[in-house]
């Protein structure tokens, strides 16, 4: 259950930062690193489609924001969850979530891509925090965040542009849908604006 929870979470948190990218349609490998390791998930994008691979675990998640509805695939069992997902009210663009300011601090280039790098002041749950950004001037996207002390770090590697194939989306051909389990307090079964996330904090460790 508890790896269920991360991949919704971290689905979320990606949905609202591949909304900067002005709905791109590409390909990337996304690596968080946070004090207790790393974890790494394969993204898809496509129109307001996107689709998330976590290796070594038996599901996927795909959010469908033309239908307002996230699935959680689990091959094995030829089943799929659904719930509500909402448009998330504060599409991070240039700027982050709750952006205080920001001041350029450099020019490097990111597997590839030429980037821009700041220093964002922003605040998060009513305290002020400080981030890094580097936002690649070639195709308009943050490919990579960092806390400045270091304990976390969130970049897109491995970037392909181009539109993945339209089946990577859709729920596969005689699945069963399954009712979602009741997690009190966590609100799942109701829906989880991704808008009341902390965007730009590291996300919960994946122990089983």
């Amino acid at each position: 259950m508890k790896k269920f929870v991360v991949l919704i979470l971290l689905s979320f948190a990606i949905a609202a930062v591949a909304s900067a990218a002005g709905m791109l349609e590409f390909s990337a490998d996304v690596v968080n690193k946070s004090k207790s390791g790393v974890m790494t998930s394969k993204l898809y994008m496509k129109d307001k489609k996107m689709r998330m691979d976590m290796p070594g675990q038996d599901m996927y998640n795909i959010t469908r924001q033309d239908k307002k509805l996230t699935w959680t695939v689990m091959p094995s069992q030829k089943m799929y969850m659904e719930m509500a997902f909402q448009e998330p009210r504060d599409i991070p663009e240039r700027k982050v979530a709750g952006e205080v300011s920001r001041k350029l601090v450099g020019r490097e280039t990111i597997d590839g891509h030429p980037t821009e790098k700041y220093e964002v002041t922003y605040t998060d749950a009513d305290k002020q925090q400080r981030m890094y950004q580097w936002m690649a001037t070639d195709i308009n996207f943050p490919v990579k965040m960092a806390a400045i002390d270091g304990s976390w770090s969130m970049e897109y590697k491995n970037i392909k542009m181009g539109p993945p194939a339209d089946a990577l989306f859709e729920i596969p051909s005689g699945f069963k849908k399954m009712t979602l389990p009741t997690m009190p307090g966590a609100g799942f079964g109701k829906g989880m604006a991704p808008g009341k996330m902390p965007k730009n904090m590291p996300l919960p460790d994946v122990d089983e």
